[in-house]
C-alpha cells in the first residue's frame, strides 16, 4: 500500500481538498509553493500513463475546478500542471499556482509550512471550490 493509498484511506492525515468515487485531493505538505495540491487516483497504478483510460479522461475533469480555485485563492498568473512521479509510485498531478516557469521546478528546495499554514491554504482553496 503506498503512502497515497494510507492517505486515501485516512490511516494517514491530510489536508484534503476534494474527494468523490476515482479521486482524491490533498495539499502538499512539501510544496513548491503555498496552495501546491496533488490529485491522486484511489487505484494504486506506479506510473501517469498506465492509469486506464477512464481514470486519466477523469482526472482533468476532478483537477479543473480545483485549478480554478488555486488561482482564486492564490497571488498567481495561473495554475500549472505537472506530473513527475518520481517522488511516490502512485500516479499523480500536481496542481501548483505559479507565476513563471521556475515556479515547477522539482529540484529547488520545497518551503517547509507549519500546520497552520497549511490549514490557512487548504481553507483558502476549499472556499473558492464550486
Amino acid at each position: 500500500m503506498t503512502i497515497f493509498s494510507k492517505i486515501i484511506a485516512g490511516e494517514i492525515p491530510s489536508y484534503k481538498i476534494a474527494e468523490d468515487d476515482k479521486f482524491f485531493a490533498f495539499l502538499d505538505i512539501f510544496p513548491l509553493r503555498e496552495g501546491h495540491v496533488l490529485v491522486v487516483p484511489k487505484i494504486e497504478v506506479d506510473k501517469f500513463f498506465d492509469v486506464p483510460d477512464d481514470y486519466l479522461a477523469r482526472m482533468l475533469v476532478f483537477a479543473k475546478p480545483i485549478a480554478h480555485a488555486i488561482e482564486a485563492a492564490f497571488s498567481c498568473d495561473r495554475c500549472g500542471l505537472s506530473v513527475v512521479g518520481l517522488e511516490v509510485p502512485h500516479a499523480h498531478l500536481h496542481l501548483i499556482p505559479i507565476n513563471s516557469a521556475d515556479d515547477l521546478n522539482f529540484t529547488r528546495g520545497k518551503l517547509k509550512l507549519s500546520p497552520e499554514q497549511l490549514k490557512a491554504a487548504q481553507q483558502k482553496i476549499i472556499r473558492h471550490l464550486g
